[in-house]
């Protein structure tokens, strides 16, 4: 029997029927008023997880992001970002046109920099050089293949940041994969950050919502950045329930999509028509075919396994909790026959 497994996204999720229940039964109210419980819950509830004082919930993780780079630059700054960042990429050009700063792209290890890539590239107070005032982190990074940031990592460029008196982003799109790779504790990125967007309608499976979690007087204003973009929701806590059930209820889980993007990430690695796979850190799986991938991806729909490509010949794999072992199987024995 032919199943469909859907390996484009994991922002492809339906939400649980438990999420669903909780999204049904949210007390509710205007947001825009300050008056929806459910989203003041919420805010302080991920605020909470990564030690930082305040949140502010918004439909998307681009809007977070963006808001955050308008909060923390001024026009005519600079901020540093690996060349593959979302925030750069994928982003619609949006650190031009929301904050009119320029940016400046670095070369790291897939997708992930260094305090000594960085350094050299802050620019000396000079009228012919826009002012560096921001780096941004992705963490884990797409374009990477879901590869991930330690605090080790990262504590070298917040160290650097304070000493130049920058500020430090993170786009946490994928911050609970990274968390569930590397062991470490969401409370101690407080510690090296001043904004932190997470996404819940990635891996924890909510169908709408990021939160952006920074200072006090940092979400002040960004309330007010979200209000221009367009970004005040009214009764919105229907959205922020299902956030706070994700995070109740699907972080953990996460290791098993890890689990399963190491299943196809061997099993990628035994087809003939393969030629490199990107280990997979996370539930990222990233790889090279050698013919073009547009003519893989279509004889993969046609058995029922939907994905994309990123490249002419680079195909990406994501895992999520709407994949289930038995079509991780599936999937398994398609790649393993598939005629080319």
């Amino acid at each position: 029997m032919q199943l469909t497994v859907d390996l484009r996204s994991d922002t492809v999720t339906k939400p649980t029927t438990g999420m669903l229940d909780a999204m049904m039964s949210a007390k509710v109210g205007d947001d825009v008023f300050g008056e929806d419980e459910t989203v003041t819950a919420l805010e302080q509830k991920a605020a909470a997880m990564f030690g930082m004082e305040a949140g502010l919930f918004c439909p998307s993780g681009t809007m977070t992001n963006q808001i955050a780079i308008k909060c923390f630059t001024q026009p005519l700054d600079e901020l540093i970002a690996d060349q593959t960042a979302h925030v750069y990429r994928y982003e619609g050009g949006g650190i031009a046109f929301n904050s009119a700063v320029s940016t400046r792209l670095l070369n790291g290890d897939r997708g992930r920099v260094t305090a000594e890539m960085i350094e050299p590239e802050i620019n000396a107070e000079n009228v012919h050089f826009p002012r560096t005032s921001l780096v941004v982190l992705e963490n884990t990074v797409n374009k990477g293949g879901g590869s991930c940031y330690t605090l080790a990592d990262i504590k070298p460029i917040a160290d650097l940041c304070q000493k130049h008196s920058l500020k430090l982003h993170l786009d946490g799109a994928r911050i609970f994969n990274a968390l569930a790779a590397t062991g470490d504790n969401a409370i101690d990125y407080g510690k090296y950050f001043n904004g932190i967007s997470i996404c819940l309608s990635k891996g924890l499976g909510a169908p709408v919502g990021s939160v952006l979690l920074a200072s006090k007087e940092t979400i002040q204003y960004a309330r007010r950045v979200r209000k221009v973009l367009g970004g005040g929701m009214r009764q919105a806590g229907f959205l922020a329930a299902a956030g706070i059930y994700a995070l109740d209820h699907h972080v953990e889980r996460l290791k098993i999509d890890h689990a399963h993007a190491q299943i196809l990430g061997r099993a990628l690695a035994q087809c003939s028509w393969v030629s490199h796979v990107v280990p997979p850190d996370t539930n990222i799986v990233l790889f090279d075919t050698a013919v073009p991938a547009d003519d893989i991806i279509k004889k993969l729909d046609q058995k029922g396994v939907r994905c994309m490509s990123t490249g002419p010949n680079r195909i990406r794999f994501v895992l999520h909790l709407d994949v289930h072992p038995e079509q991780v199987e599936y999937a398994v024995v398609v790649l393993r026959n598939l005629e080319i």
